[in-house]
């Protein structure tokens, strides 16, 4: 924070004094006539007529007074452009400025000037008229003051450091080479004599242009030179140290506080920035000890001990702070119901959103925008999306903020339909799509599995040519999920493999692995190692499950090392994708071991790791770790249940598994679906119960109405040997489904026929596939043996060793024969 480079207020002190005679008795009034009015007018008298309107917020009027004076003088000319600035007026200084160059080309600029010009183009960003400026007084001035080096540093520092946002400065930052053009450094350094204000500007300077530790060394040599420090000098250099994580002399620096007297330790804005220095160092402790040290409190000390808190994750505290603010009778600005809407949608809590936005709607006359946008978002992570579009709908005016709030919330609560329907009423209305909204579609296509629109997306992507990051990592996932994996491999092999970043690696394997391409995925992976790409959690969460389905336990290890070595936390996606690993590939002991060490679990843990208990047929542990994860208060899901009631159906758990179905929506409030429907009927029809379950799908009605609900029961009917009951499961399929997806069941019927040896059904039921043109896929199976997985398939002699096997299987089945 650089201070003000304008020296002088709109008026000037009098410079004529008044003597008042004070006594006992009030004296009769005198009527005194004064001398008749001087015709000429003095100059401090004109300046301060035209100070006097200014101040009032009428500088338009002060120029028109202005105009009618014949010769006026430098301080006259200032005192307009001083006006000017003062209403926020910079543009029109800068023309007046111009103005005075143009038809007064004899009026001597002065200091103060020159200090007011470069104000001017300071707050218009204005970088070319500043330099035009600068020129001005090094031709004008023999000696500038260091009033004017102040301006002159400000200016430079402000405009430079929003380059970014000014088409005509470039971009400024990326690559520039600080030691040899830095304009703020080479004003600094040609003054002679610096005062506190300049040393501020450069140290704000250092730390807009993220150069922390010359923000912090300059500070120190500052101190070396006996400047006295001022408030600014410690609001600009804690940031510095928080940037750096420098927390030891962090809390040097707030010891010097003290020793500088009231007007630092007191000051609201060192105090402000002091408790976001310690919150963003992760002492939070600390911070809260400034917090109640200071006695008087303003608006920015509580919104900056909130927001402290949720930068920490620690929305809970972030919220009493906000009811302390409460009984203290605090007036809240918009930042500080922005950062309570925060806090309650960290913590999804319906009631205190529904709370909050009750107080927001009685202490403020009208909704903000900003502010109406921050309580739609809160309401979708609320799981209320139609409470927050009931928001939307009743603002009187939106912003494209508005519009992406509410599409990003349909679209997150998978409601893609009405997200993308929002887009298009979003255009009527004439607001433009940007990269946001697109973000929202692309993942709404993905959502819908759409290969329509995700492709209508990515062509408008590049007809408006708009970039935003990650777009590839979003346009990869989406083909990917819409079934056109060759589309996503297409785009990542058009991308410069030198500049994917995490985000597009992690699309493309999770893509791959999702569309069954198991060693293509592990391609890719094995590319992204040679690239110096390190992969990050989402990266091993994707790949490791391809791990179990090659069957390579080995890769699988080597991944469980790398993630040890390489990730600081204990990852739960990593670690649970490493419990599915081992339990699917055998090593059911590392699985447990694994999920044990995992310190923070939670529903998609425990659903894997009874899922591997059940599918190793131990379902005494999958309901002993079932009842656990409830005793952990963590709530089991619908694949929860799916897992521990496919436990049951492996174990023969029939009557528990029978009571925790009718549990699912008596105490936790879950629908059943198909899933949960098919889990009991093959667990009924496993134990022979295959009547009962025929009953049970019946009484389904049209929810019973899925192949494979009724695939399980034709299973079972094979099983228990029931061809009779067998033939009416059959034709139910066939009603159902007229395609290829019954081939299997057919295949099915035909084996059931052929083990009560009724080749005429075999027959029948074999030549309906052979009209109908239907052929079922050959299955196989894999093994990885000394590094090299092994396939095979049902009378498969493409093997090299097929003989080989042969001959041990004739051997196994003779010798399995004669036991």
């Amino acid at each position: 924070m650089a201070s003000s480079a304008l020296p002088l207020p709109l008026s000037p002190p009098s410079t004529t004094s008044t003597t008042t005679t004070t006594t006992k008795h009030n004296p009769p009034p005198i009527i005194i006539s004064s001398p008749p009015p001087n015709p000429t007018l003095k100059t401090p008298t004109i300046r301060s007529r035209l100070s006097k309107i200014c101040q009032q917020g009428q500088p338009h009027l002060a120029r028109q007074l202005f105009d009618t004076i014949p010769q006026p003088t430098t301080v006259l000319w200032n005192t307009i452009i001083i006006g000017y600035i003062c209403n926020n007026m910079p543009q029109e200084a800068l023309l007046f400025y111009s103005h005075m160059k143009n038809t007064s080309p004899h009026t001597k600029c002065d200091s103060y000037t020159y200090s007011s010009v470069l104000k001017a183009c300071a707050l218009s960003r204005n970088l070319r008229v500043g330099k035009a400026v600068h020129c001005h007084f090094i031709r004008g001035l023999a000696n500038p003051s260091r009033i004017v080096y102040n301006a002159l540093l400000n200016f430079y520092s402000t405009c430079l450091s929003s380059m970014g946002d000014n088409k005509e400065m470039g971009d400024y930052n990326k690559g520039f080479d600080y030691l040899k053009n830095d304009l703020v450094c080479k004003v600094f350094n040609m003054m002679r004599k610096r005062d506190v204000i300049a040393w501020n500007t450069v140290i704000s300077w250092y730390v807009k242009t993220e150069r922390y530790l010359e923000a912090v060394m300059l500070f120190r040599n500052m101190m070396k030179t006996g400047i006295r420090l001022s408030a600014v000098s410690f609001v600009n250099v804690f940031p510095a140290l928080s940037a750096l994580e420098d927390y030891s002399n962090a809390e040097v620096l707030y010891g010097m506080l003290p020793k500088l007297g009231g007007q630092c330790v007191d000051d609201l804005f060192v105090v402000s920035s002091a408790i976001f220095t310690f919150a963003q160092l992760g002492c939070l402790d600390f911070a809260r000890k400034i917090f109640d040290n200071c006695s008087l409190r303003n608006i920015e000390i509580w919104n900056t001990m909130i927001g402290g808190y949720l930068q920490n994750n620690c929305p809970v505290e972030g919220l009493k702070v906000f009811l302390q603010a409460m009984e203290s009778e605090t007036v809240f600005d918009d930042v500080t119901f922005l950062s309570t809407i925060s806090a309650v949608s960290q913590l999804q809590r319906l009631d205190l959103a529904q709370q909050l936005h009750a107080y927001i709607i009685k202490n403020l006359h009208k909704l903000p925008v900003i502010v109406a946008n921050a309580i739609i978002a809160m309401y979708s992570r609320c799981n209320s999306i139609n409470t927050g579009f009931e928001v939307f709908d009743k603002m009187p005016e939106r912003d494209v903020v508005s519009w992406n709030t509410m599409v990003s919330g349909f679209v997150q609560n998978g409601l893609d339909d009405e997200g993308l329907l929002l887009v298009y009423e979003m255009q009527k209305q004439g607001f433009t799509v940007d990269s946001v909204t697109v973000a929202c579609l692309l993942s709404a296509a993905s959502n819908l599995r759409s290969q329509e629109v995700g492709k209508q997306t990515h062509a408008y992507l590049l007809r408006h040519g708009i970039q935003f990051e990650g777009m590839d990592s979003y346009i990869i996932d989406m083909y990917a999920k819409s079934g056109l994996i060759r589309n996503s491999q297409l785009l990542f092999e058009e991308s410069n493999s030198s500049n994917r970043d995490q985000a597009t690696w992690n699309a493309m394997i999770a893509g791959l692995a999702q569309n069954g391409l198991i060693e293509e995925a592990i391609v890719v992976f094995r590319q992204m190692l040679q690239q110096n790409v390190t992969p990050n959690a989402v990266t091993l969460a994707s790949v490791l499950p391809a791990c179990s389905l090659l069957g390579n336990i080995d890769l699988g290890k080597q991944i469980h090392g790398f993630s040890v070595r390489n990730l600081s936390d204990p990852n739960v996606f990593v670690g649970t994708a490493l419990v599915d690993m081992y339990s699917k590939s055998g090593a059911l002991k590392l699985a447990e071991n694994m999920f044990f060490n995992i310190p923070e679990k939670n529903s998609v843990t425990y659903s894997t790791m009874i899922l591997g208990y059940g599918q190793h047929g131990m379902g005494e542990k999958a309901l002993s770790l079932f009842r656990s994860m409830q005793a952990s208060s963590i709530q089991p899901d619908a694949i929860t249940f799916i897992a521990v009631l496919s436990a049951c159906g492996y174990a023969g758990l029939v009557d528990e598994g029978l009571h925790i179905f009718k549990s699912m929506q008596r105490e936790f409030n879950i629908q059943p679906s198909t899933e949960h429907y098919c889990c009991v009927a093959d667990m009924l029809g496993k134990v022979g119960r295959v009547d009962e379950a025929y009953e049970f799908v019946e009484q389904l009605g049209e929810e019973g109405n899925s192949l494979e609900i009724w695939g399980s029961l034709l299973a079972a009917c094979r099983l228990h040997q029931n061809s009779d009951l067998a033939e009416v499961v059959a034709k139910k399929l066939l009603q159902m489904d007229k395609g290829n997806n019954t081939i299997g069941y057919h295949v099915l019927l035909s084996n059931i026929y052929a083990d009560e040896g009724n080749w005429k059904n075999v027959d029948r039921v074999r030549k309906e596939l052979k009209e109908k043109g239907m052929r079922k896929d050959v299955g196989c199976s894999w093994i990885e043996v000394a590094g090299c997985v092994n396939y095979f398939a049902s009378k498969d002699k493409e093997h090299p060793q097929s003989d080989e096997i042969y001959k041990l299987l004739e051997g196994l089945h003779r010798k399995m024969k004669i036991c």
